[in-house]
């Protein structure tokens, strides 16, 4: 018998669930030094890496998802630091990596994993946008067309995390994929 850390009946962290995201931690932040694009400004399309956290979120529930996330972010800080205050640092890094826990919202329902993979994702993307539209259009050229300030945070992101929104859901999609993961959420989770 395990002995288990609980802030409600519903959720609780025993030893297994917290290997488990240890591991999904590990997975996410070496993978995420696998960048198949690097964007200019920060950002860039990896290898899968929202991924392992989202698993978290899927398998154990939203809470343990955003408590997972909020550790990788504070990670994904400590690996490519970029501050200029404290609520920039909090939409870039805790937020926006908090927001892939959400990936358990359709846990239960078909195709749930995907249509939590994809919430998170977008949540993801919006702290990111705000972040990039509250201080980072700052740092642009004076001759950067203002008719499209509004958006180009939200173009921008959403580049780089739709890409690799795209390629995980195609990696989802392959059966022996959706084969293992439910194998080790039988067995392990």
């Amino acid at each position: 018998m395990s002995k288990t850390i609980s802030a409600s009946s519903k959720t609780s962290l025993s030893a297994p669930c917290l290997v488990v995201c240890a591991a999904a931690i590990a997975l996410a932040f070496v993978s995420s030094y696998i960048q198949l694009v690097k964007m200019p400004f920060g950002g860039s399309v990896t290898m899968l890496s929202m991924l392992f956290i989202c698993l978290i979120g899927y398998w154990y529930g939203n809470k343990i998802g955003l408590i997972t996330g909020f550790a990788y972010g504070i990670l994904q800080f400590i690996q490519e630091p970029y501050f200029l205050n404290v609520f920039q640092m909090c939409c870039d890094y805790l937020f926006a990596f908090v927001a892939l826990g959400l990936a358990g919202t359709f846990a239960g329902k078909k195709h749930g994993l995907i249509k939590g993979y994809l919430l998170a994702v977008f949540v993801r993307g919006v702290f990111h946008s705000i972040g990039g539209y509250l201080f980072w259009m700052s740092y642009m050229p004076d001759n950067f067309p203002k008719s499209i300030s509004a958006i180009y945070p939200i173009v921008y992101n959403y580049s780089f995390l739709g890409v690799e929104a795209m390629l995980t859901i195609v990696v989802l999609s392959i059966p022996s994929v959706q084969k293992a993961l439910e194998n080790i959420k039988r067995n392990v989770i």
